[in-house]
């Protein structure tokens, strides 16, 4: 099980905690598919571990891009922004959601409605960028992910009622880690 896995504290944000569950620990990183390809991670622009300065120049960057900021309550270090890109494939918009640790971004996701063309266009961007692995499936939802120097991308899509969801999470378990190891420290653990 990843370092971060076993200790995120049950004070921290709800959210930035719940995702970092979802994402990290649905499977340890022993057994993650880790792709050959040398590129480092990113997706739309965007790479897990950047500033929150270089985040909000790429959104501005594209038409209709938005970003807003808040600081989490439980800790200061921990700023939250939800905003949303336009995709021209897709035709719409793409939402945005990111948790930054000292405005280093530790879990960025892209997400949107998309139709079947869309969905094949991601994967196989991804795919070309870092190379194949096996989609895996858990109920509804499937998922392909991709590892690199403990960051890590992850596509995932839901079919429900004819309607596909996809969202690309982008990781950087080195900000995680190092977050939780400051917290343990701060609380004398």
């Amino acid at each position: 099980m990843p370092p971060v896995c076993r200790r995120l504290p049950r004070s921290s944000s709800a959210l930035l905690a719940a995702l970092a569950v979802t994402v990290l620990c649905a499977a340890p990183l022993s057994a993650q598919s880790v792709a050959v390809a040398s590129t480092p991670l990113e997706f739309f622009g965007f790479r897990p571990g950047a500033s929150l300065q270089d985040i909000a120049a790429r959104v501005r960057s594209i038409d209709g891009g938005t970003l807003r900021c808040d600081r989490a309550r439980s800790d200061r270090r921990v700023t939250e922004c939800r905003g949303s890109v336009y995709d021209p494939d897709l035709g719409g918009q793409v939402d945005l959601w990111l948790s930054a640790i000292d405005s280093v971004a530790a879990v960025l996701t892209l997400s949107s409605d998309v139709e079947p063309d869309q969905l094949d266009r991601w994967r196989n961007e991804l795919e070309e960028s870092y190379g194949r692995v096996g989609a895996k499936v858990q109920g509804s939802q499937w998922m392909m992910q991709w590892v690199r120097s403990g960051r890590m991308a992850r596509l995932t899509w839901k079919v429900q009622r004819n309607e596909r969801t996809a969202s690309v999470s982008l990781v950087d378990g080195h900000v995680l880690d190092g977050w939780g190891r400051e917290r343990s420290r701060s609380r004398g653990g």
